[in-house]
């Protein structure tokens, strides 16, 4: 029997011997190669916290103390500690195991996470939930140094300098967020990772003195003073103890006897306490260890190469954007392109080589760098902020204060609009149509194919306030070439023109409509199909003219139902004398888990099928006739 098949539920580590510690971290390593490679996932992540993770199993006791892991996509050795093996056939899949830690999924897991930077705040709030029911167990926050970019860390670090009681927080530091972490945070951490020196002098000065007879530990208080003087030296900055948190490292995040040892000693720590763990993002697996990033999370792949498994089919739209933006850039010198921490993942990367001057990576901070763009704007700059759908709403509030109220002329490229998949609800990026429309002087644009994302970038580089085009993951659409109207603010494009249903399709349901218009037509139903183009602001000369030869409007928008295009579509057309129908098709008042793409789609009654017998049923038509 193997090592990982003795462990079958929480706490079967602790029967292990230490000797057998490293072969189960090496057999945990090769499983999840194994595993990911099959079914994708966030593999270089997991294998840098194998021993992090094996030594906080052993210095605690779980369910009964807590663990929050930020983010959570480094989460699946805890699921193989706590008895989950067995699901990882069905990791990301639909009804199987997600890739985050899922309260609902198992009492280890105390807090679904998914975005960053939240773990300490999480994490505090447990501590004072413990402490107000008089009840005793430690609380963990597992947060990495690209987190600590996040300025909600500071709020709750800043929070936490105040206790009084004990709280641990474990900085897993790999030099990586996503891509390579920068800014004053890493340049701060790089110093302390080359601190070894006041360590070892503090351990061995210490250690001397206290075996001097009679006055060795009143020396040893007389230095205090001294000895932050010694930590400013060897510790530029000390930025947790200035805040009152004890620091404790940099550790060897790959010592699992060591880091057991530092975790028993820090749950007796009257305080918060933040231990800092070096390691490698990637160990173990060469092809991860050599670009991190393109590891961090991947589709099936060989594992004797690193390479995906399915080849490529098509251009991507974050690949369009990209290449669209590099062009822009050339065209506009004011033009400059900001990303959170995500270059790679939102298709900078080439700006960024093409025009290093004028591309910027704040970090993960997705709100600064929405005022920062602001700033930029102000000054006379034309900012691109490009940023996941799920991820701009971290910044709702800058978008409508910094950016709209003084109508700067700010463009958002929003990726991953729409449902993203195997990431789950913490990603799904189905909120932004309605968030964004609710702005007053925004507009929002949503290209129903490559060659219409591209126009969209061009007109949104001229248009003189702010301005957002979404647009889904995965493979462009390369349909409908020839259907390419030019650009009028707020106005939207007939495709095809016929009566009684009208298909009012929202980007990437452009597609979708023109298969339920042919399957409308077998039904001898010549349905018209528009191009939405503009979600906001709405069309109405559109759904004007429409209404007098059209008794249904059938509205597709791959977004929730609540403040979506639909809604808006509804309180026109109370406002009109001669009324059509409405039927609104979208996301339910819901969040989707992870899935496939095409299965969350039909699970929530927004393809083709759906689609179609929906509105079949709306019309009391035989939908098994077809």
């Amino acid at each position: 029997m193997t090592m990982l098949e003795r462990i079958r539920k929480p706490g079967d580590i602790k029967k292990l011997k230490k000797k057998d510690y490293e072969r189960l971290a090496q057999e945990i390593r090769n499983f999840l190669i194994e595993k990911i490679s099959v079914t994708g996932g966030h593999l270089a992540s997991n294998l840098g916290v194998v021993e992090l993770t094996m030594a906080l199993h052993l210095a605690f006791d779980l369910p009964k103390d807590r663990i929050v892991w930020d983010v959570g996509h480094q989460a699946y050795t805890h699921k193989l500690l706590t008895g989950r093996k067995d699901d990882f056939d069905e990791l990301r899949t639909y009804g199987g195991m997600s890739g985050f830690p899922k309260r609902r999924e198992s009492d280890c897991d105390a807090f679904d996470t998914g975005h960053s930077s939240t773990s300490i705040s999480a994490g505090l709030g447990l501590v004072e939930a413990r402490d107000l029911a008089g009840e005793d167990y430690a609380v963990i926050s597992v947060i990495g140094d690209g987190a600590l970019t996040g300025g909600m860390a500071y709020e709750a670090l800043n929070n936490a300098s105040r206790l009084k009681t004990n709280f641990i927080i474990i900085l897993n530091d790999n030099n990586m967020s996503i891509s390579e972490n920068i800014g004053g945070i890493s340049k701060h951490l790089n110093s302390i990772r080359s601190a070894i020196p006041y360590n070892k002098l503090k351990q061995s000065t210490e250690s001397t003195l206290s075996k001097v007879p009679v006055v060795g530990d009143s020396l040893i208080r007389q230095i205090v003073k001294t000895k932050s003087l010694i930590k400013q030296v060897f510790l530029p900055g000390m930025l947790f103890e200035n805040m009152g948190i004890t620091y404790w490292g940099p550790l060897d995040g790959h010592n699992i006897e060591g880091l057991s040892r530092v975790l028993h000693e820090a749950r007796h720590i009257r305080r918060a306490v933040v231990i800092h763990v070096l390691t490698q993002k990637g160990r173990g697996y060469g092809p991860a260890e050599e670009n991190p990033s393109r590891f961090h999370g991947v589709e099936p792949f060989e594992i004797s190469t690193g390479l995906p498994k399915r080849k490529k089919a098509g251009e991507s739209y974050t690949d369009i954007a990209g290449k669209t933006l590099v062009e822009l850039g050339g065209k506009y010198p004011s033009m400059v392109a900001v990303t959170a921490a995500m270059p790679d993942g939102t298709g900078l990367t080439p700006f960024s080589q093409a025009y290093p001057d004028r591309f910027f990576d704040v970090g993960i901070a997705e709100a600064h760098a929405v005022t920062f763009a602001a700033g930029m704007a102000a000054g006379g700059l034309k900012p691109v902020v490009a940023v996941y759908s799920s991820f701009l709403q971290r910044a709702y509030d800058q978008i409508l204060h910094d950016v709209c109220i003084q109508e700067l002329p700010v463009v958002f490229a929003v990726d991953r609009a729409g449902l993203v998949g195997s990431d789950g609800e913490t990603h799904q990026g189905i909120f932004d149509l309605s968030f964004l429309s609710s702005i007053p002087n925004m507009s929002v644009i949503a290209p129903k194919n490559g060659w219409e994302l591209q126009a969209a970038f061009r007109y949104a580089m001229v248009y003189e306030g702010p301005i957002a085009v979404r647009y889904p993951r995965g493979q462009a659409f390369m349909g409908l070439k020839t259907y390419q109207a030019p650009f009028v603010h707020g106005k939207s494009e007939v495709l095809f023109r016929g009566g009684e249903v009208a298909l009012l399709a929202v980007g990437s349901m452009v597609e979708t409509a023109c298969q339920v218009r042919a399957l409308l037509l077998e039904k001898g139903i010549n349905a018209s199909v528009v191009n939405v183009r503009f979600v906001k602001p709405l069309d109405t000369d559109m759904l004007n003219d429409l209404a007098v030869d059209h008794s249904l409007y059938v509205t597709m928008e791959e977004n929730v139902l609540r403040g979506g295009f639909g809604e808006a579509v509804g309180r026109h057309l109370n406002q009109m004398e001669a009324r059509p129908d409405l039927l609104c098709i979208g996301i339910p008042d819901m969040y989707v888990e992870h899935g496939n793409v095409d299965i969350l789609k039909r699970e929530v009654g927004i393809d083709q099928d759906g689609v179609f017998e929906k509105i079949c049923r709306r019309l009391r038509l035989d939908v098994d006739d077809r």
